[in-house]
């Protein structure tokens, strides 16, 4: 039996190279804009205020197509969350 030791950072790396990879493979694609209800999932928020208040503050991008419809870039939300992520002791 191998065995393979690898740093935390790498192996991570591997892991979304091998997503990615599949999600190719799969030809699997994420929705770029994402409805209100959507990106409160994505953040792991509740309320709409919150949002809305990310938004106004320009921390994430957003369109309004219409008047009474607004779509979140999901892109945007994940660089929110990877900016705003603390590190473990």
């Amino acid at each position: 039996m191998e065995v393979i030791c690898l740093e935390t950072s790498a192996f991570y790396a591997l892991v979304e190279k091998v997503i990615e990879h599949v999600k190719e493979k799969q030809n699997i694609q994420e929705e770029k804009w994402l409805d209100t209800e959507a990106a409160m999932a994505l953040l792991g928020i509740k309320s709409k205020t919150t949002l809305q208040d990310l938004r106004n503050k320009g921390k994430i991008k957003f369109s309004q197509p219409m008047k009474r419809v607004i779509l979140y870039d999901r892109s945007s939300l994940l660089e929110y969350l990877e900016a705003n992520a603390k590190e473990t002791f």
